[in-house]
């Protein structure tokens, strides 16, 4: 639609620049207010696009804490079997020599002296997993948020430590903590593996004796304890990495959360730059009509001027 100025009207304006711009009034009043309500649309729509994404980072963040306490809760559980075997018979430490002795001349043997199988052997004897866990290292901001969160602080000290924090490092942060949960899995599936075959030959070669072999019986008991101890602590390292991820996304949670919440605000005050952009085209319509017109036309360009500024103050600096 085309905003024009009836010639008799622009008889009432002062003909020199002043009236001139006085003249094209009503044409910049629609343009600026067309381009706010454009903004403040704009706004909100990356408003709910943020609230969207900050729900779906809480839905992965419950996910990952989901995999943390099931991971606590099988730990717990192979201590408490652990401590019923411990309470039935007594339990020595793996004897590696006794083993290799129980499982000579079955296929369990090769298995047992490769190198799968030699890391395999030492963490049963230690009780340990059989790959470290390899924390991410996070941005000292990170860590300073991260902190605060664990410490169960207030959302808004949370924030204020977050804010300096750019998404794409939070990203590369959390990319890292997943790359090591996998690295952890991949570390430790082959000596799983290996310990599942021992126990079966183990239990193979009991059950081929012709009568009880109180030495066997023995080497399977503390075979079974020290695998309980073993995957008690891989679930604990594995519960580990699951926190890491699950408080970096809290973080990005936080963060989606306060863009939106920026971009609603934004979103509310380009429009209240529109309405008096408006106002300021109702004005000059007014004026077509009145006959102090002079005086409503500066009125109409001070509502732009005012419109004008207060949407260049939101976009450059809220």
């Amino acid at each position: 639609m085309k905003t024009t100025v009836p010639d008799a009207l622009k008889s009432d304006l002062p003909a020199n620049k002043w009236g001139k711009l006085l003249a094209a009034t009503p044409v910049v009043m629609t343009v600026l207010a067309t381009m706010l309500a454009g903004l403040a649309s704009s706004e909100m729509t990356r408003a709910q696009y943020d609230r969207s994404l900050a729900a779906q980072q809480q839905s992965k963040a419950g996910d990952q804490w989901s995999f943390f306490q099931a991971k606590k809760l099988r730990a717990a559980l192979q201590r408490s079997t652990l401590d019923l075997v411990e309470s039935a018979a007594e339990t020595h430490p793996l004897d590696d020599t006794a083993l290799t002795r129980a499982l000579a001349q079955t296929p369990a043997q090769e298995t047992l002296a490769s190198a799968a199988g030699k890391r395999a052997l030492a963490a049963l004897q230690a009780g340990e997993a059989s790959a470290p866990v390899t924390a991410p290292a996070v941005d000292a901001k990170i860590q300073a948020a991260l902190d605060a969160l664990d410490a169960a602080k207030p959302d808004a000290t949370v924030l204020a430590l977050l804010q300096p924090v750019s998404d794409q490092t939070l990203a590369d942060a959390l990319q890292q903590a997943e790359d090591n949960a996998r690295a952890f899995d991949a570390a430790t599936a082959p000596e799983g593996k290996v310990v599942d075959a021992l126990e079966k030959q183990l239990a193979v070669a009991k059950s081929r004796q012709p009568a009880p072999d109180a030495a066997l019986a023995t080497l399977a008991r503390d075979f079974t304890a020290a695998r309980l101890r073993a995957t008690a602590a891989r679930y604990d390292a594995e519960a580990r990495l699951n926190q890491a991820i699950a408080s970096l996304r809290e973080l990005q949670v936080r963060k989606s959360n306060v863009a939106a919440e920026r971009h609603h605000n934004r979103s509310q005050r380009f429009f209240f730059g529109m309405l008096a952009a408006q106002m300021g085209v109702i004005i000059a319509t007014f004026a077509m009509a009145a006959k102090q017109r002079n005086l409503l036309w500066s009125l109409a360009a001070g509502a732009g001027v005012v419109a004008a500024a207060f949407a260049a103050y939101v976009y450059f600096y809220l």
